[in-house]
């Protein structure tokens, strides 16, 4: 059975937690570089990007996540846990991990207030997959993506679900959600079958 981290420094952790748990995994709050060592995957939540990225920085976690992703833990970013996972940031220098092969623009769909839900449903779904609807709250927008980089959904034109190899990011919430493929997806990536 895989070990799920679900990094614990902001965001709705405890709804990740909550998900891995129900698909039949084990889930843990991490917080420390040790922590992350012990993983099989690891999810960053949503929150603020810059906050997280300043928190990791401080707290060596950026190196420990990169160190760990480098042995093989599977990671899943989403909304700003897709931005830290971006190698580029629109008109942003802030801490990130930097492993995806995409550019991100921070808040492209608009403030909280403007958040939405939309479907994103039909053959650009995970294999398999029901039509599902995604939450978008202060999204990150996915500007570019390299050759390496496979989109599984799109809203309108724009992908909101990308993997590159073991690493997965989402620009919305699939946390919020009674929808678990996306989650079930992660734990194939991390060694769960």
């Amino acid at each position: 059975m895989a070990i799920i981290g679900v990094l614990a420094l902001q965001g709705d952790f405890s709804r990740h937690i909550g998900v891995i748990e129900a698909l039949g995994s084990s889930a843990r709050a991490v917080r420390t570089p040790k922590e992350i060592a012990e993983l099989d995957g690891l999810i960053i939540p949503g929150g603020e990007s810059t906050t997280i990225g300043m928190l990791m920085q401080r707290f060596a976690l950026l190196d420990a996540v990169r160190s760990a992703v480098q042995r093989g833990m599977a990671l899943f970013g989403t909304c700003a846990g897709a931005i830290l996972m971006a190698t580029e940031i629109s008109g942003s220098d802030q801490p990130r991990l930097g492993l995806i092969d995409m550019s991100v623009e921070r808040n492209a769909y608009g403030r909280q207030i403007e958040s939405f839900e939309a479907d994103i449903g039909d053959e650009q779904l995970l294999p398999g997959s029901e039509s599902l609807t995604a939450v978008f709250i202060r999204a990150p927008r996915i500007t570019r993506i390299g050759t390496t980089v496979r989109v599984l959904a799109r809203f309108e034109s724009d992908p909101v679900l990308v993997q590159q190899g073991h690493l997965l990011a989402a620009t919305f919430h699939p946390e919020l959600t009674e929808n678990r493929s996306i989650h079930a997806h992660f734990l194939k990536l991390s060694g769960h079958v």
